[in-house]
């Protein structure tokens, strides 16, 4: 016990050296970090956060807002003044395009792989568009006192928004999903890299099995992910690179060195760590010019 207590004081005076029971600890310097695979609604909600904070979002969603304040659509032109239809957009506007990015995130996340690219965009649009047109018409509820239970009004005003909603969201998909094949896309960093720390987000080296983790070294640093190899692979995007073991995955650009050692092989990477390869991942190698043929 007293040798506990000494190892928690000493946790406490200097929060860089390793926990020694394990779970989160503050990260210093190269010390890894544990990171709980954050759930979608978090990733979805960051995603929020993200495009929010843009100037250029924020640019557009006055422009929506006032726009929209002065055509007054969905009868909002008969129903208020000015004062009044501008403030109600400005509520309208912002919480119902948050909400769309929020289901379109989750959905779309939840799609990947499993659907074919039309049939996802069509569903996260769907889910996006009714998802708003529910918003809207609780919104009209509190702001005007109109019950959605009656369905001569909630009918025409929710196939209206769901319809507008729809039309915009597989619109913006399809200039996001096609703006710069060769560019912006290309470079983008992958997506695993959201997953850890920003002052660790290098260039991805290599990704291993550490029990229920996956150690992710980048150029930075290392941090282990509670996930599995297989997911972690797939949030590598566009970085070329190779499972060459059932423990190990690794980018082809940072193999420095690659020698057979028997019927398997040893990859040396730019960070000078040595990673085994499996005999069954020999030809894979040899197909990448990793090893000579």
């Amino acid at each position: 016990m007293r040798k506990v207590l000494f190892q928690m004081r000493q946790v406490a005076l200097n929060p860089c050296m390793a926990a020694p029971f394990g779970g989160v600890f503050t990260l210093c310097g190269e010390t890894r970090g544990f990171y709980v695979t954050d759930s979608p609604p978090q990733r979805a909600l960051r995603e929020v956060r993200r495009i929010f904070s843009s100037h250029m979002t924020q640019m557009v969603l006055l422009a929506v807002v006032i726009l929209l304040g002065i055509s007054g659509p969905f009868g909002t032109l008969q129903s208020m003044t000015l004062g009044p239809r501008l403030a109600y957009w400005a509520i309208t506007a912002p919480l119902t395009f948050a909400l769309g990015i929020f289901v379109s995130t989750i959905t779309g996340e939840a799609l990947r792989g499993k659907v074919a690219i039309w049939a996802a965009r069509a569903l996260t649009a769907g889910a996006a568009a009714f998802a708003i047109g529910i918003c809207v018409t609780l919104l009209n509820w509190i702001a005007f006192g109109i019950a959605p239970f009656e369905i001569s009004y909630v009918g025409p005003l929710l196939v209206s928004v769901i319809a507008a909603a729809a039309v915009i969201a597989l619109a913006a998909q399809y200039l996001w999903d096609n703006a710069s094949p060769t560019g912006a896309q290309i470079d983008a960093p992958p997506a695993l890299l959201e997953r850890i720390e920003l002052g660790k987000r290098g260039a991805l080296i290599s990704l291993s099995v550490q029990d229920h983790y996956v150690e992710v070294v980048t150029t930075k640093g290392t941090s282990l992910l509670l996930m599995r190899l297989s997911d972690a692979i797939r949030e590598t995007g566009q970085i070329e690179g190779l499972q060459i073991h059932r423990s190990h995955w690794v980018a082809l650009r940072q193999v420095t060195e690659a020698r057979r050692k028997g019927d398997r092989a040893v990859l040396t990477l730019a960070d000078g760590r040595e990673l085994p390869a499996s005999r069954s991942n020999v030809k894979a190698l040899k197909d990448a010019d990793i090893l000579p043929k």
